[in-house]
């Protein structure tokens, strides 16, 4: 569906919060970003949950799968729920919600009970699809595609923050007050879902869901399809090979990087004999690369779309791809630190660009069905997740897992060529991109405007002053 008054720039008006497209941006990356770090809190302390509740090997790797299977679910389901409640609710409920599973962790006395709210847990990956609807709906073709990348990819950084921050949190507690290890990451666990309940009422009352109000309030103005019609648009776009093409392409990037999350520390500590706060801090460097990497992969997606229409968008999306799949392959080979290090961070760099790209094409395949898109590409993510972790579960070696991995990413990149447009798609969107770039210049102008009439002001004052004390 189509809304009005899309914001045409971002960075131009990155701190003006007063726009409600901006302050909707800062508090859905943020959201997310919270999210992420209760999704993955547990991760960096595995070795100590492991210790005390003796899991296996093949459990961890269960934990692993449970992890992100119940956000497939979750993904399709909120997609749905925003078209027809608005992104405003869908977020709040989810927070609410989900903080209470991240707390419930902290109640677990053995591995069934431990799995059980690890799967719970990954309800609240949803958000992913949320920040992109919300962003979508709030900012104009020539900036949708950096305005995704970057909410989702500061979003993402929680995977990575949560890597150090976590570890930190647990000495805090160990360390600072005396309680023993096995109350330390659970009271860890408490502090985070108390965080991300606060968030979600923060989010109901500082956010909108589109430029010019609530669905409710547009509804009932008659400017947006009734509900009914929203369960007859998703299945439609369910129909639709693009979007399953882009679930694959998604669980080729997304899910490898949430199969890196929750393996990286333990694999840092037992390939690497690292600590596990030195682990931690290692492992954040593949999230870290969230803080701009993700940005420029939809950067470059509008970029390309500038240039080559919607179709250069699928190239791009093609070239992120394949190297990722080259960048893990080498990645998997390095057997010394100081070599396994700069290789992960080109594999994260090219993974997350990838997951930017394809949220640069998102957008512009349904308009009538936006939810249900992203909701299906981002499940996409975490079904790539689930397989991959079955590697991690059997017991292979583990560098010859994410060898085998960088094999399966490579080939799917080709999949990006599939991803084609109409030429009545194509040219509509370049009639959308003119226009929001003349908005962009107006706008421009205005302010340029506006600053010469306040230069003008201050030499008429100085002029008057300059007068008035001559006299």
């Amino acid at each position: 569906m189509e809304f009005d008054n899309k914001a045409t720039a971002l960075w131009s008006n990155f701190l003006n919060v007063r726009m409600p497209q901006i302050r909707t941006f800062h508090l859905t990356w943020f959201a997310f970003f919270s999210c992420f770090f209760a999704w993955f809190g547990i991760a960096p302390l595995m070795s100590v949950v492991r210790d005390e509740l003796q899991l296996t090997k093949d459990q961890i790797g269960w934990a692993i799968i449970g992890s992100v299977s119940m956000t497939i679910f979750a993904r399709l389901f909120i997609g749905w729920l925003c078209d027809r409640i608005g992104p405003r609710k869908a977020y709040t409920w989810l927070l609410v919600l989900g903080a209470f599973p991240v707390m419930g962790i902290g109640l677990s006395w053995n591995f069934e009970s431990f799995l059980l709210f690890r799967v719970l847990i990954g309800c609240i990956g949803a958000a992913f699809v949320i920040t992109q609807y919300h962003t979508t709906v709030m900012f104009a073709p020539n900036v949708v595609g950096q305005a995704n990348a970057t909410s989702a990819g500061w979003g993402n950084l929680g995977g990575g923050v949560t890597q150090f921050v976590m570890p930190l949190l647990f000495s805090v507690f160990v360390v600072g007050f005396g309680f023993s290890e096995a109350i330390g990451w659970r009271l860890a666990m408490v502090v985070v879902g108390v965080i991300i309940f606060c968030i979600g009422i923060a989010y109901y009352f500082l956010t909108q869901d589109a430029p010019d109000g609530n669905f409710d309030k547009l509804r009932a103005e008659g400017r947006m399809p009734e509900k009914k019609k929203v369960t007859g648009n998703y299945l439609k776009a369910l129909k639709d090979p693009r979007v399953w093409v882009l679930f694959v392409i998604y669980g080729a990037c997304f899910g490898i990087e949430l199969t890196v999350n929750n393996v990286a520390a333990l694999y840092f500590m037992d390939y690497f004999d690292l600590s596990l706060v030195a682990a931690g801090f290692v492992a954040a460097s593949f999230g870290l690369m969230n803080l701009f990497a993700r940005t420029l992969g939809g950067l470059f997606g509008d970029n390309f779309g500038a240039l080559w229409g919607l179709r250069g968008r699928s190239v791009w999306l093609f070239i992120c791809l394949f190297f990722e799949g080259c960048a893990l392959m080498v990645f998997s080979q390095m057997q010394v630190l100081f070599l396994a290090l700069p290789a992960l961070i080109v594999f994260s760099l090219f993974t997350q660009m990838a997951e930017g790209a394809t949220y640069s094409v998102v957008p512009f395949i349904n308009k009538k069905a936006l939810g249900a898109v992203a909701g299906v590409v981002g499940a996409g993510g975490n079904a790539g997740a689930v397989l991959a972790g079955f590697l991690f579960k059997n017991m292979i070696d583990w560098s010859e897992a994410f060898l085998i991995l960088g094999i399966i990413v490579s080939i799917a990149s080709f999949l990006a060529f599939f991803v084609r447009f109409s030429e009545e798609q194509e040219e509509e969107q370049r009639e959308a991109f003119a226009v929001a770039n003349i908005d962009t210049l107006r706008g421009k102008a205005m302010k340029a405007n506006e600053a010469l009439a306040e230069g003008l002001k201050l030499v008429e004052a100085s002029k008057q002053h300059a007068a008035d004390k001559h006299a």
